[in-house]
């Protein structure tokens, strides 16, 4: 901030004219000093409106927090180790306040700066989740109508700290045409031991902007400001959110009081679910995440290092795997393709919720590079029960999500990926129902011949289950590598095309697994087999050979899986014996070296005491104390 471009001093107030975040945007122009540009110099204002229709991108204040959250998970690559999430409150009025802290690596005076602009991102890493430089404003600006940043940063031996002011409330009641940050620099004297001003402009530029800071934020003394660092240590961001916006009933939209232990959505956000089973379906997880920020947290990562903690309230986030809650899980590889080229793959994986069939949850939840971005997204919409249940998870690193990150971008890829998902879950609600208890519908008989690609295999059919190690610690549960692949088919054949002939190479193989299916039933509940679906590419359509060809063919190769999967058991086994006998062997050793120091002990103390050798330890040991006495 520059005062120097200012053409006047408006009047004071100490309150935001509109505590409603979705009506403080009726910001009264009429009321703006204009500002003068030094020299006749131009450039580009832009109205503190802007702040608040910037956050409008934030339907869900939950959102606004995870945007938040995200610039601290995107700081574990410079060693940070936590996120504290907290209600503190602002000494000015005593209102409650939202305190967000982490011990990233902090920002420097230029870094602040660019945080507090728009549009500017420095996250050149691939895995960071930011990249529009755009999230620190729309969230803080959703949330309340002021925030405060504190950030300290240590390189090269050279420790600073930042104070940075970005409010509504201070620009709409000073009647700014434009956006201006107040903003004071320290650095570290390591000669006097204390932190001293750093003039990036000049000292009357320093007092200037900390005047504004202590008229307007939280602290009316420079030491008030400084004691903010306390807790900070030599790296990390403190950012303080105060003037909460309020709901249409008055009530602060973040709910501090209902759970001392949690942040919660004020107002009528909870699903009133029908039924006997609405207790069920009102605490399962897919609903408590709209109202409760734990359990949202619990959800907002595929993986969370070890080393990282997410801190609500003074206690610790779990992580919470939604794939680990899936009855008879299967695994299935997606490779989309878009003008010829693969765009990507994905392994889904999907299941029926452990608490089906008694709810009516379903969906899939997509993540993008680590992070939730649609939680049990609806992709069908079931009747008679066809989609009851069934859940999936999947990174979806392919497609690209909005601004908000609640959303994706409707692209081609996209649309591809919510027609297969929505093909997924028929298909594995269709093959699995009965294993909950509905019925299974019988399946009409199969045309004798089918039209085959140029591979000799069945478009869009699915083949023989692949067995997938799910006790490796190389890849997590739902990024299993599978054996077969999945590509979409020629784009030249149209959906109605796609669907026919799925449906009769789905016929076909039920018929030839038929005498299967109840081994595979019994694996599947122990968790040993997972089908991946593949198709693989339509190069041009073949005359089909005849039905008994066709399903030779087939035996051949289960029986040749057969013998592979039986040779895999019996090396398993194997390792199982070796294993088993290594543990054996360690037992004995560890008995006979407490045998060992049983001895040692019982000599020394015969030694020490003349004890008899026939005499108790414990006796011994009691004899020892009362020498000792």
């Amino acid at each position: 901030m520059n005062d120097g471009s200012l053409s006047s001093a408006p009047p004071i107030s100490s309150a935001p004219i509109c505590r409603q975040f979705w009506k403080a945007g009726n910001y009264d122009e009429g009321l703006a000093s204009k500002s003068i540009p030094k020299n006749g110099s131009s450039y580009l204002n832009i109205h503190p409106k802007f702040l608040h229709s910037n956050a409008t991108s934030h339907k869900w204040a939950f959102g606004a927090i995870a945007e938040l959250v995200d610039n601290a998970v995107d700081e574990i690559q410079n060693a940070a180790t936590f996120i504290n999430l907290d209600k503190t409150s602002n000494p000015r009025d005593g209102n409650p306040a939202l305190l967000i802290q982490d011990d990233g690596g902090g920002m420097d005076p230029e870094a602040m700066r660019r945080c507090l602009s728009f549009g500017f991102s420095d996250k050149k890493s691939k895995s960071a989740i930011g990249q529009y430089g755009n999230g620190f404003k729309t969230s803080t600006m959703r949330l309340g109508a002021d925030v405060i940043v504190f950030s300290r940063h240590l390189k090269e031996r050279k420790l600073t700290q930042s104070i940075g002011l970005l409010s509504y409330t201070f620009l709409t009641q000073t009647g700014h045409d434009r956006i201006v940050v107040p903003m004071v620099d320290y650095e570290f004297n390591a000669s006097t031991g204390t932190f001293e001003a750093l003039d990036v402009y000049d000292e009357e530029h320093f007092r200037f902007n900390l005047s504004m800071l202590l008229q307007w934020s939280p602290y009316s003394t420079e030491a008030e400001l400084l004691k903010q660092f306390d807790g900070i240590g030599y790296h990390g961001t403190k950012v303080i959110i105060y003037n909460l916006w309020l709901t249409d009933g008055g009530t602060m939209e973040l709910d501090f009081d209902s759970d001392p232990e949690d942040i919660c959505v004020s107002g009528d956000a909870k699903t009133k679910a029908k039924g006997i089973n609405r207790t069920i379906k009102e605490q399962h997880i897919a609903n408590r995440l709209h109202h409760s920020l734990r359990v949202y947290l619990s959800i907002l990562y595929l993986r969370i290092p070890e080393s990282f903690s997410i801190l609500l309230r003074g206690r610790v986030v779990v992580y919470h795997n939604i794939a680990m809650d899936l009855k008879y899980p299967e695994f299935i590889l997606y490779k989309p393709h878009s003008g010829g080229c693969v765009e990507g793959s994905v392994i889904t994986t999907i299941g029926f919720l452990k608490e089906a069939p008694h709810v009516d949850i379903h969906g899939f939840n997509v993540y993008h590079k680590n992070r939730l971005i649609l939680p049990f997204w609806h992709v069908v919409n079931y009747s008679d029960s066809r989609g009851r249940g069934v859940v999936g998870v999947l990174e979806a690193n392919f497609i690209e999500p909005t601004h908000n990150k609640q959303d994706f971008e409707k692209t081609s890829v996209f649309q591809k990926l919510e027609y297969r998902l929505k093909e997924m879950t028929w298909e594995y609600w269709d093959h699995h129902c009965g294993l909950i208890g509905y019925q299974v519908k019988k399946k009409p008989r199969p045309p004798a011949t089918l039209p085959l690609a140029a591979d000799h295999r069945p478009h869009n059919s699915m083949h023989q289950p692949v067995v997938l190690n799910r006790n490796s610690s190389a890849v997590p549960l739902w990024h299993a590598t599978a054996a077969a692949n999945y590509t979409e088919g020629s784009s030249r054949q149209s959906l109605p095309v796609i669907q026919r002939n799925a449906q009769q190479g789905e016929q076909l193989k039920r018929r030839e697994h038929s005498h299967l299916e109840e081994r595979e039933t019994i694996k599947r509940r122990k968790g040993e087999v997972v089908n991946v679906t593949d198709v693989g590419p339509n190069r041009g359509i073949q005359p089909a050979p005849s039905s008994n060809l066709l399903q030779d063919q087939e035996a051949n190769s289960l029986l040749q899986e057969n013998k592979r999967l039986r040779a895999q058991c019996l090396e398993f086994e194997k390792e199982e014996e070796v294993l088993n006998s290594k543990v054996t062997l360690l037992k004995n050793e560890l008995r006979d070296a407490q045998q060992r120091e049983m001895m040692v002990v019982k000599l020394w103390l015969h030694m020490e005491l003349g004890a008899d050798e026939t005499m108790t330890l414990e006796t011994m040991k009691q004899i020892r104390v009362r020498e000792l006495i």
